[in-house]
């Protein structure tokens, strides 16, 4: 009980024993498997598993067979460690034993439904939002790890960011204004040398990353610096136009042939007055640093 609220108990079988006595027998005698409908079972020395409908790197879309139709695999580890012998065909009978099985621990285990889709699995859209039907957000100071699903949605879409700043007399006018993802996918509007800059990231290549720069670094003094990212329509992932501007007059423009789908990153998240991530571009890296050591002195 935690408050009042019974809780569930914690799954699987513990490892004391087998610190205490290296030579005992193995007490899991029975253990699922699942992962996006990709199922196995481990029971007694047999494992059953299915051969998947995907290979890992197709990341976008499901399997064209439903996951009941998925052919099944069936190995003797004892005698077959590597599982090299497949005895789906010869020993039907042992096979729908493990299927059983694998069908009681996964009711168990709040295994079901299966869901064999993949990154539409992971599209912060899809959940509740209390970023949903607005359009106008408005960040102060240094605001960070703001998980995506809670952030402004800036995917296939148009957007525009807005930054008000103040460049200190002969002070440091570099660092993050706000940033989106990271190295692998992501956007951030930055002050690099005393410049203003917008990044776009589609993945971790050279050649899935743009910049759009001023030549002139900002004098001491308020500024107000204004991206705005001009999606074409049409679909979803693609191309757009960023142009930036500074105090209302455009001073670069950069085109972005691809966008990002469904997610900028699994882990990075929005943040506002540094990046507490992964760089979007190797520009500002030095400067992330920075401000995490800064941060961390304070």
């Amino acid at each position: 009980m935690l408050n009042g609220v019974p809780q569930k108990p914690v799954e699987g079988v513990s490892m004391v024993y087998s610190w205490e006595d290296a030579k005992a027998p193995s007490a899991r005698k029975t253990q699922y498997f699942e992962l996006v409908a990709n199922r196995a079972l481990y029971h007694d020395g047999w494992v059953a598993a299915t051969t998947p409908g995907r290979p890992p790197w197709a990341t976008i879309g499901g399997t064209q067979t439903p996951p009941d139709q998925w052919p099944w695999e069936l190995y003797n580890i004892n005698e077959d460690f590597s599982q090299a012998n497949n005895l789906a065909a010869s020993n039907p009978q042992k096979l729908r034993e493990l299927q059983d099985l694998w069908w009681a621990e996964a009711a168990r285990y709040n295994v079901l439904p299966l869901d064999s889709s993949m990154a539409e699995r992971i599209d912060p859209s899809i959940r509740p939002s209390l970023t949903r039907g607005r359009n106008t957000f408005t960040y102060y100071g240094h605001m960070t790890r703001i998980p995506e699903g809670s952030a402004p949605d800036t995917k296939n879409r148009s957007f525009s960011i807005t930054a008000n700043v103040e460049i200190p007399t002969g002070g440091q006018s570099r660092g993050i204004l706000a940033t989106m993802g990271g190295r692998f996918a992501g956007w951030a509007l930055l002050l690099t040398d005393g410049k203003p800059m917008f990044a776009y990231a589609l993945s971790n290549q050279g050649a899935h990353k743009w910049k759009v720069a001023g030549a002139d670094r900002l004098a001491s003094g308020k500024h107000t610096l204004r991206v705005d990212f001009k999606y074409d329509g049409g679909g979803v992932g693609k191309g757009a136009t960023a142009t930036l501007f500074v105090d209302g007059r455009q001073i670069g423009e950069t085109r972005i042939p691809q966008t990002v789908v469904r997610r900028f990153s699994l882990d990075e998240t929005f943040d506002v007055g540094e990046d507490t991530g992964t760089p979007v571009i190797e520009d500002y890296a030095d400067v992330q640093v920075h401000w995490q050591a800064r941060e961390g002195n304070d």
